[in-house]
């Protein structure tokens, strides 16, 4: 299991409607990836952390050319008592990622600022100890949950490391931060719309450019963790002017 690696991020916000021929143009050169099973879709879940004054989201929407959050992510259809501690890091369009597997309630615990827990690798124990200085150093807590469903691509063996993701269906709670919480969420981002994430190692193949040049993919900075914090202020404010 990768727990550390660096990559190339560009984001495209795409029509639902558009996706199947985008997909076809994209079939040769791609293959699905082992987690989606025979469907190929598969959900995701993710608890955001950030300061009181809410300095991730708002160093996303500054457009900060260093930036860093943490989170933990599940993934409930493939084992919903696993978890992952992520910390994501991005410098410019290069993203850093370092994550340790746990038990969920581990990962709660870590990320509350626990410490002392049985890691067999020393690079876990570093990853550990850095978000531990995270959460103390400033103060993080739980601010909202992601949830969406993805369908991913990986290339053939000419283009290693090539990963391409389709999230929608983006919703997001703040009511609650359990991440095995099955209750009714929020849409935090169009319906219509689709994530197409862009991953790669060094540089996107320029048949991959071609085709989204041809199919007039758009470009996008989007955040679904900045989407949700801003539909829960919206709402928040909504319902503050309805009582006053």
């Amino acid at each position: 299991m990768i727990k550390r690696f660096n990559r190339y991020e560009i984001k495209y916000s795409i029509p639902v409607a558009s996706l199947a021929k985008l997909k076809a143009d994209l079939a040769r050169f791609l293959k699905g990836d082992a987690y989606g099973g025979d469907s190929g879709f598969y959900s995701i879940a993710s608890l955001y952390f950030d300061t009181p004054e809410l300095d991730c989201y708002r160093n996303k929407l500054d457009g900060l050319l260093f930036r860093r959050k943490l989170r933990i992510r599940v993934y409930p259809e493939l084992d919903d008592d696993v978890a992952f501690v992520e910390i994501k890091q991005r410098v410019n369009r290069t993203v850093q990622k370092r994550r340790l597997p746990m038990k969920l309630k581990d990962a709660y615990a870590m990320c509350s600022g626990a410490r002392h827990f049985k890691l067999s690798d020393p690079d876990d124990q570093e990853i550990a100890d850095e978000v531990h200085f995270l959460v103390t150093a400033l103060r993080l807590k739980p601010k909202n949950v992601i949830a969406y469903t993805r369908q991913a691509y990986v290339g053939h063996s000419v283009d290693p490391g090539l990963r391409l993701t389709f999230d929608t269906l983006v919703r997001t709670r703040s009511a609650s931060f359990d991440l095995e919480d099955k209750r009714k969420m929020q849409v935090a981002f169009p319906a219509r719309l689709a994530i197409m994430e862009v991953k790669a190692n060094e540089r996107v193949p320029h048949w991959l450019l071609s085709i989204l040049a041809r199919h007039q993919c758009t470009l996008t900075r989007v955040s679904k963790y900045c989407c949700g914090i801003a539909e829960i202020y919206k709402r928040n404010e909504a319902m503050r002017t309805l009582l006053s």
